[in-house]
């Protein structure tokens, strides 16, 4: 219970506008292991290139990471999401849920007692409904993308790591037959990665993650070793 309500203070702390891909951590399976969980993850803010407006997502995913060697895992997640792109001096459009996958590889550099440095590199994808406005359908593709360093250092049974992040999210929308790609602002794409990993027994965690300055984001998410 002390976990838990700890887990739910930290929630709060991190709600703050901060966001691309989640991390997931320094906690990585060993050779051969399995890591599976549910992860919701929230895009509150995301600015455009060139004036084309600001993003916002939320997606939920079913997550699985296998260990290739113990310094080196696979991460891959499945769920839906969806999109809400706001023009400016325009209205928002509402993207409801559609399929939404992702997949990543996490590197550990550095590995000593209670300290760990892991590279890692993730992509999302989010697919979500069209939508009529008016007489015209709008169609939208979401792509995230980033690499990342952290670094952690255990504190009694609490990881908490921050690192920092290249991100960059597309934005790729159909108005009919007519496409176009905007990519987000070039000018905040570097940000800073700030969570937790926090056990509740021996085979299950919690993991708390802000993401911060090229994006405002949050990644909350229940984990299984198995």
């Amino acid at each position: 219970m002390r976990q838990l309500f700890f887990a739910f203070i930290l929630l709060n702390l991190l709600c703050y506008p901060s966001y691309a891909a989640p991390c997931y951590g320094t906690k990585m399976p060993k050779s051969r292991q399995f890591f599976s969980g549910a992860q919701t993850y929230s895009i509150f803010q995301r600015h455009l290139e060139d004036g084309h407006g600001e993003l916002r997502s939320v997606q939920h995913f079913f997550l699985l990471s296998y260990g290739i060697y113990d310094w080196l895992s696979i991460d891959l997640k499945g769920g839906a999401g969806n999109i809400k792109q706001h023009p400016f001096e325009k209205d928002e459009v509402d993207y409801p849920s559609g399929f939404a996958g992702g997949y990543g590889i996490r590197l550990r550099l550095y590995e000593e007692e209670k300290v760990k440095v892991v590279f890692g590199f993730q992509h999302i994808s989010v697919h979500p409904r069209r939508v009529r406005l008016g007489h015209q359908k709008n169609q939208a593709i979401l792509d995230d993308w980033q690499v990342s360093l952290l670094g952690s250092y255990q504190i009694f049974s609490i990881t908490p790591y921050v690192g920092t992040r290249w991100s960059r999210i597309d934005y790729i929308h159909w108005v009919e037959e007519d496409r176009k790609r905007r990519m987000s602002d070039s000018a905040k794409s570097i940000g800073l990665i700030f969570g937790f990993d926090i056990p509740l027994n021996e085979k299950v965690w919690l993991n708390i993650e802000g993401q911060f300055f090229d994006s405002e984001a949050l990644a909350f998410s229940v984990n299984f070793e198995f």
